[in-house]
């Protein structure tokens, strides 16, 4: 495969002069000044720097600095015209750090995988202050560079999904956040962990997780992506090239035990009682209708496993597959850089926990192990709302604990232009009408979204996973016109090296067409009934 991250050849150590780095700066042009380093076309790397007065300007309460500042040595190459905040210094502390050789349950402070009021904190930040967190790929390392699907195929989904956390979070006088408090949680920056730029798009056997398309789709498949800064490009989805809009997929606080009772409770109910009960499409109940808790594969933090306490959190503790009213899984792809996220308070100290870091996802995340997966870090700031709940928030049920996040979007996400749209109505592939439902409508968008995309050079496989992961907007555009539901799925045309909007010649065939390889690929072993639409192209 091709080499992951940059190569750093020129580091700035900022504590030395220019002229004492171990790469020399300089702050002339002319043709005679050797180079410091080599780089080869094609070639990712890493140029660190200095501010254009090579530190002459400092973070002091005063402008004798730049009143004093020599003209002469200005600007110092490779220089940034950006200058020193005269502000506190904003290097945020790092609360939970990682260490990618280590499993979850090994780290420093140690992962969790369940919501539950009794796992405990980890770490406590002040409102205001800036940390860190750093975490790992929702799997907590299963899924591997490599050239083959079958950890994806043979994966453990009990053990998922691997959280950083829980932080308590207090106020300046120590006072912790209070249950009816909102918690303002601020993304200032964001991103993979550093000599770790890779990531993973794929979808998991039928047999085992399979996936809002495992009807079509039942084998295990995996797609390798690498990132250029901004832009990820896969060698198993050739042609294709996309800036990411990174983003948490789990962000979210502790619920009561009250709170976690009902989860537990009206989960277990449609669990036991869906099937007779509900009408959506057969095919969508190939899945689990819920993942009550259990005791396989639990991971709870510092609690340590095979003691009383142990046994019984395992017992009680929530599942983090489905967002809930404390946010969690909720994968919205623009809560990017600058994102703001109002979380209910249901514990003190909110025991705030987040996790499943995103290169970049399609709305919808239809694969299911649909991003770009992988490990990363948040820069973060938070805030406290005393009585936040009950002033911002209204309760959707019976009881105060039925509320659920508001999100601000950040300013900052890729900008496109021209978009291809495909709808779909509730109207099944086998001809049979449902009643305004929109997962159905949703599900007939994707497909001829694949099938529409297959017929310039990829597999239908290769488009599945690229619909999951690029920056794709989907839309329920109709809710109310009986008995068609209506959803669309708006694809960027700029990502493709080609273009693929319909035109009066035929589409264009040829060997230039041919995107191989292909996506990595297991066999399908079980027995369920797969879906046949013999009206769709081979």
């Amino acid at each position: 495969m091709a080499q992951y991250g940059s190569r750093l050849i020129v580091p700035i150590d900022v504590k030395k002069k220019p002229w004492e780095q171990k790469l020399p700066l300089h702050n002339r042009w002319h043709p005679d000044i050797p180079p410091v380093a080599e780089v080869k076309v094609g070639e990712t790397f890493r140029v660190e720097m200095v501010d254009f007065s090579g530190g002459g300007i400092t973070q002091d309460y005063t402008a004798e600095d730049i009143k004093h500042a020599e003209q002469s040595i200005i600007s110092i190459c490779s220089c940034s015209s950006t200058f020193n905040s005269f502000m506190a210094p904003s290097t945020p502390r790092l609360v939970v750090p990682i260490d990618l050789t280590k499993k979850p349950w090994e780290q420093k402070f140690p992962l969790h995988n369940r919501w539950h009021p009794q796992l405990p904190h980890v770490a406590e930040v002040k409102a205001g202050e800036l940390f860190r967190v750093e975490m790992t790929d929702w799997t907590g390392g299963a899924i591997k560079d490599d050239d083959s699907a079958v950890d994806v195929k043979s994966i453990d989904l009990s053990a998922v999904h691997y959280l950083s956390g829980p932080i308590r979070v207090v106020d300046e006088d120590g006072t912790p956040a209070k249950p009816g408090d909102l918690l303002v949680v601020e993304i200032l920056n964001l991103g993979p962990l550093p000599g770790d730029e890779w990531g993973y798009t794929a979808t998991f056997d039928r047999e085992n997780g399979g996936g809002f398309l495992t009807d079509h789709f039942p084998c295990a498949t995996k797609a390798i992506w690498y990132f250029e800064g901004i832009y990820a490009y896969s060698p198993h989805i050739p042609g294709v090239r996309f800036p990411g809009l990174t983003h948490p997929g789990i962000i979210g606080t502790a619920p009561s035990l009250e709170l976690l009772n009902i989860w537990n409770e009206r989960e277990r109910e449609l669990e036991e009682n869906g099937l007779q009960t509900l009408k959506l499409c057969e095919v969508l109940h190939s899945r689990p209708l819920a993942n009550l808790p259990t005791t396989r594969g639990c991971v709870l933090g510092k609690i340590e496993k095979g003691t009383p306490e142990w046994e019984k959190i395992a017992r009680e503790a929530a599942r983090t597959i489905p967002g809930r009213e404390n946010g969690g899984n909720c994968d919205i792809k623009n809560l990017s850089r600058g994102s703001k996220i109002y979380l209910p308070v249901f514990v003190d100290g909110a025991n705030f926990s987040t996790g499943d870091m995103h290169f970049s996802q399609g709305d919808g995340e239809v694969s299911f192990c649909g991003a770009i997966e992988m490990s990363g870090f948040l820069e973060l700031k938070c805030d406290i709302i005393r009585g936040g709940m009950k002033e911002y928030l209204t309760p959707m049920g019976p009881t105060p604990l039925h509320v659920n996040p508001i999100f601000e979007i950040g300013p900052v996400e890729p900008r496109f232009s021209e978009w291809l749209v495909f709808e779909g109505i509730s109207v099944d592939e086998s001809g049979r009408q449902h009643y305004l439902d929109a997962s159905v409508a949703y599900k007939r968008a994707v497909l001829n979204a694949i099938d529409y995309l297959s017929k310039f050079g990829y597999s239908k496989e290769q488009v599945y996973l690229l619909l999951s992961c690029c920056p794709c907007e989907g839309r329920i555009s109709g809710i109310v016109d009986s008995p068609n539901a209506c959803a669309t799925l708006a694809i960027p045309t700029a990502i493709f090296d080609q273009d693929i909007r319909p035109k009066n010649n035929k589409v264009p065939v040829g060997p230039r067409l041919v995107r191989k390889p292909d996506v990595l690929k297991c066999t399908y072993d079980g027995n369920l009934p797969i879906t046949k639409n013999p009206s769709t192209s081979t």
